[in-house]
């Protein structure tokens, strides 16, 4: 176990004006919910492994994080238009308000058919996207990958960002959705990329014939939890509340047979009381964990604060019960604007999307 994270950094700074409104509750702390469905802390299994966690965080290149990491596949330096450019040491901390670009049209003018010379869009991009982290400021992911095992031909689902990859995530597909629902005009504010999003708000898609439609971000295909639920194992989604910051990761409110039913009360679950249910060994075989937006270590909020947030988390599970049993995966769900120099394999129009660590 590790007692502590980086110390880095700057205290979480306020988000950019399209993120939603202000969080309703502290971080720490449990909020009376049902916990699954059914509680399985064990079970027959071939393998020795009982319980799979999925940790998604958000928006880093393995470049950004491990691009110095001893005898892994990664740079000190990147292409811009061409040119040989370094990466610049980056902050552990917050880069303002302003996000770098990471859309669909963003990624594929990155990687810029494999050249991966495209990164420098705007001013925002040219700060912060050819930076990198250092050891420093990232040690304890930096311990479990030299102790466990860190991937270096991981790369996300999509081109693009959250939406689509947090949708891969849970149904290895993502509705023909290469965005993300729009948040512009009367949905500036909205925090909801899902069933409950305001009439109006809609995802652009991608039909069978290829042509672009616009519908509400709700929709109806199998998932994971689905092929679980016929197989009679429990799972659990812990995501931020709708009321709180980060709420648009919660990846089941777009699936309506999950939303809009006793599935949703019962295995979507508020993630500020998961370390809890973890110390009440009460986590499901298969458990996914996003956070709120304040430890998520998307750049506009404190890396440090995110990894400390991961710390929590992973040590309370390797000092349950479930420990001996259990496999984390942690990764990122897009590479959020920052440099990789690795060309992803291009499978279809969706992706494989930009690298991103998995340890």
């Amino acid at each position: 176990m590790l007692a502590g994270g980086c110390d880095g950094g700057s205290a979480p700074s306020a988000p950019s004006s399209a993120a939603p409104a202000k969080p309703a509750s502290p971080l720490p702390g449990a909020s009376a919910s049902p916990s699954p469905g059914v509680i399985v802390t064990g079970g027959s299994t071939r393998w020795p492994i009982k319980h799979v966690v999925f940790l998604i965080k958000e928006n880093r290149t393995f470049d950004n994080l491990f691009g110095t990491f001893p005898g892994a596949d990664g740079v000190s330096f990147g292409l811009d238009d061409g040119q040989r450019r370094p990466l610049t040491p980056g902050t552990d901390g917050s880069i303002g308000s302003e996000d770098i670009p990471h859309c669909y049209v963003c990624s594929r003018t990155a990687w810029n058919r494999g050249k991966m010379d495209g990164f420098n869009q705007n001013d925002v991009s040219d700060r912060w996207a050819y930076t990198q982290l250092r050891r420093s400021q990232l040690p304890n992911y930096w311990t479990w990958a030299r102790r466990f095992v860190l991937a270096d031909r991981f790369f996300s689902s999509a081109q693009g960002p959250s939406f689509p990859n947090h949708l891969y995530a849970i149904a290895a597909q993502s509705g023909g959705a290469h965005d993300n629902p729009r948040r512009t005009g009367a949905f500036r504010s909205s925090n909801t990329f899902g069933c409950d999003a305001p009439q109006g708000q809609t995802v652009t898609v991608i039909d069978s014939e290829g042509k672009e439609q616009q519908v509400q971000p709700c929709f109806e295909f199998q998932t994971a939890a689905d092929l679980l639920n016929d197989a009679g194992i429990d799972w659990a989604y812990y995501a931020a509340k709708p009321d709180q910051l980060g709420y648009i990761w919660s990846a089941y409110a777009a699936i309506d047979h999950i939303r809009n039913s006793p599935q949703w009360r019962e295995h979507v679950l508020p993630v500020d009381r998961v370390i809890t249910d973890i110390d009440r060994d009460r986590l499901p075989p298969v458990t996914w964990i996003t956070p709120r937006y304040e430890v998520s270590e998307h750049p506009q909020y404190s890396f440090c604060a995110g990894e400390n947030w991961s710390t929590e988390v992973i040590d309370a599970i390797m000092r349950s019960r479930m420990w001996k049993s259990t496999a984390i995966f942690v990764t990122w769900d897009d590479y959020g604007g920052f440099y990789d120099h690795l060309a992803p394999p291009q499978v279809d129009d969706f992706g494989f999307g930009i690298r991103v660590p998995c340890s």
